[in-house]
């Protein structure tokens, strides 16, 4: 009964997409293409984070139903052109599910995740017939990509033992990072603050800590910050012009005991 009822609740949802897309439909809906709508889709995976990290569930909900939205919506604009439908897209996972889980689906046996991770990237490698078993979309935000690339190395054994040999790794990129500051040479400055945040992402992976995420929370433990200062600000009727930085680090000091 459960599963009868998910099916007819997704044939509304396409039948709505199709009524929005329709000629009737809604102006707006009726103007987007694949790429337009790539900022919105971004933006509600990034929302589900936001509720996972909360951990509120009915946030999580609401923002999961707005992702199957956006998929919802990609599904209807290549099905108008004849491209794929959104029961291609569910067949097409289930079938990569079974491919990719033969110790579950088949007879293989795997005993560890490390072991089901090694045999899903040989796999995909084969669906996609990559050579090289080291590749990363170059669509993902960097900090990701860096993790990723990093996480398919560690699985063929090139990657630090600990997270502490990672840590030294650090402290030795940001020192060549102080090496070239003063020489003026941009480029060189470049890389080595590349190397610099590459190795920091490292240090992150072997922390099992998200180097996205974290980047995100620190960003948005900054604008909170940043906030508190301006309404402290505006309270006096000042503004941050009227401070100098040892003035501004105290109201920051401050906003830190906030809990902020």
């Amino acid at each position: 009964m459960k599963k009868n009822k998910t099916a007819q609740d997704l044939s509304r949802l396409l039948d709505m997409m199709s009524s929005l897309r329709g000629p009737e439909g809604c102006p707006w809906d009726r103007k987007q293409t694949h790429k337009t709508l790539r900022p919105y889709l971004l933006e509600e995976a990034f929302e589900v984070l936001d509720a996972i990290d909360q951990e509120n569930m009915e946030s999580l909900c609401e923002e999961l139903g707005d992702l199957l939205l956006q998929i919802a919506f990609h599904s209807q604009l290549a099905e108008e052109k004849g491209a794929f439908h959104m029961g291609n897209v569910i067949d097409n996972i289930c079938e990569k599910i079974i491919r990719r889980h033969p110790h579950v689906f088949g007879r293989e046996n795997i005993k560890d995740a490390e072991g089901v991770s090694r045999k899903w990237s040989d796999i995909k490698r084969e669906e996609k017939n990559q050579k090289s078993r080291f590749s990363a979309p170059v669509s993902l935000p960097a900090l990701k990509r860096a993790q990723k690339v990093q996480q398919q190395a560690a699985r063929f054994g090139f990657d630090w033992e600990s997270a502490e040999g990672a840590i030294f790794k650090a402290k030795e990129e940001l020192l060549e990072l102080e090496n070239v500051y003063n020489t003026g040479d941009r480029d060189k400055i470049e890389e080595e603050v590349g190397d610099l945040l590459f190795a920091a992402v490292n240090v992150s992976r072997l922390l099992e800590v998200d180097a996205e995420l974290a980047m995100g929370s620190a960003v948005e433990k900054f604008l909170k910050r940043l906030n508190y200062m301006e309404k402290e600000l505006e309270k006096k009727e000042k503004d941050f012009s009227d401070y100098n930085l040892e003035q501004l680090d105290k109201i920051w000091e401050k906003a830190k005991k906030h809990g902020l």
